[in-house]
C-alpha cells in the first residue's frame, strides 16, 4: 500500500517537474520570437534615415546647385520615351481616321481627354489656342512621375528642381497669356478690382499679386510632395520585406520561419501602395494640367 502512495507521489513530482522545466522553456520561445520581431523593427528604424536620404538629389556631374543631378537625367530619359511615342503616334495617325494599336489608342485617349476634360471644360471658345501647351505639360508631368515607377528607377519629377521648373513654364505661360489679352499695364491693373475705394484696391492688388507668385510655389511643391512621399511609402515597405525575410534565408528555424512569414504581409501592403501610386501619378498630371488651365483662364477673364 505504501509502495503505491510513494509510487503516485513519485509520479505526480516528475509531472510538476517536467511541467515545470517546459514552462520556462517555452516562454524563452516566445520572448526570442517577440525579441526577432523587435530587431527586425529596430533594423528598420535604423535603416529609416539612409532609405530617406537616398532620395535626394545626388551629382552626376558637378553638384547639385550647378551640375547634373539623377532626377535630371532620369527626367531627361523619361521626355525621351515620351517624344519617341508620340513621335511614333504621329506617324501612326497619318493618313487614318482611326489610330492602331494600343500605344497608339492610349495617346488619343489622353489626348482627347485633355481636350474635352480641361480644355473645353476650363477654357470654353480659346480652348484650340491653348491645347498644345496643356497637352505638352500633361504629357511632360505623367512621363516624368510613370518613370519612377519602373523597379530601381527614379521619377523624374521627384526633385523641387524639376517639378519648379515646369511649374515656371506653367506660371511664365498664364502671365503671357493675360499680358497679350490685356497688355502689360492693363494685366497688372486688372491684379486689383474695379470699382472699390483706392485703398481697398491697393491692398487687394498687393494680396492678388503675393497670390499670384504663390501659384508658382504651390504647383511645384504639390507635385514633388506627392512623388517624393509615395516612393518613401513603397521604399520603406520593401526595406521591411528584405529586413524579415533575411533570417529565414540565413538559418531555416521555427522562429525565423516566423518572422520570415511577416514579409508576406509587407509585400501584400506594398503591392496595395503601389497601385495606389500608379493611379496618383495620373492624378497629379491632371491636377497639375487642370491648375494650369484654370490660371489661364484667369488670366484671360475680364474680371480678373
Amino acid at each position: 500500500m505504501h509502495e503505491r502512495i510513494d509510487a503516485r507521489n513519485c509520479r505526480r513530482r516528475g509531472s510538476s517537474s517536467a511541467h515545470g522545466r517546459t514552462g520556462p522553456w517555452s516562454r524563452l520561445d516566445v520572448e526570442g520570437k517577440v525579441g526577432l520581431v523587435g530587431e527586425a523593427f529596430q533594423q528598420v528604424s535604423d535603416s529609416m534615415g539612409e532609405l530617406v536620404g537616398s532620395f535626394y538629389p545626388a551629382a552626376v556631374y558637378g553638384n547639385t546647385t550647378v551640375g547634373l543631378t539623377v532626377y535630371v537625367c532620369w527626367f531627361s530619359l523619361a521626355m525621351l520615351i515620351m517624344v519617341a511615342i508620340l513621335l511614333a503616334y504621329k506617324r501612326n495617325i497619318e493618313g487614318r481616321l482611326v489610330p492602331h494599336g494600343t500605344v497608339a489608342n492610349a495617346v488619343d485617349y489622353g489626348m482627347e481627354f485633355i481636350a474635352n476634360d480641361i480644355c473645353k471644360g476650363v477654357l470654353g471658345d480659346t480652348w484650340k489656342e491653348h491645347f498644345p501647351f496643356l497637352a505638352t505639360i500633361f504629357f511632360v508631368v505623367l512621363f516624368g512621375n510613370y518613370i519612377g515607377m519602373l523597379p530601381t528607377w527614379k521619377a523624374g519629377t521627384g526633385s523641387t528642381g524639376i517639378t519648379g521648373a515646369i511649374a515656371l513654364a506653367s506660371f511664365v505661360y498664364f502671365i503671357y497669356v493675360g499680358m497679350k489679352k490685356k497688355g502689360v499695364i492693363g494685366y497688372i491693373k486688372s491684379l486689383a478690382p474695379a470699382g472699390v475705394m483706392k485703398p481697398i484696391a491697393v491692398l487687394v492688388w498687393f494680396i492678388e499679386l503675393f497670390s499670384t507668385f504663390l501659384r508658382l510655389i504651390t504647383l511645384a511643391v504639390r507635385l514633388f510632395c506627392n512623388m517624393f512621399a509615395g516612393h518613401v511609402v513603397m521604399g520603406v515597405f520593401a526595406l521591411m520585406i528584405s529586413i524579415f525575410v533575411t533570417p529565414a534565408l540565413q538559418a531555416f528555424t521555427i522562429s525565423n520561419m516566423m518572422t520570415g512569414a511577416m514579409s508576406i504581409l509587407w509585400l501584400v501592403l506594398l503591392l496595395i501602395i503601389y497601385a495606389v501610386e500608379l493611379l496618383v501619378c495620373f492624378i497629379q498630371a491632371y491636377v497639375f494640367t487642370l491648375l494650369s488651365a484654370v490660371y489661364v483662364q484667369l488670366a484671360e477673364s475680364e474680371g480678373h
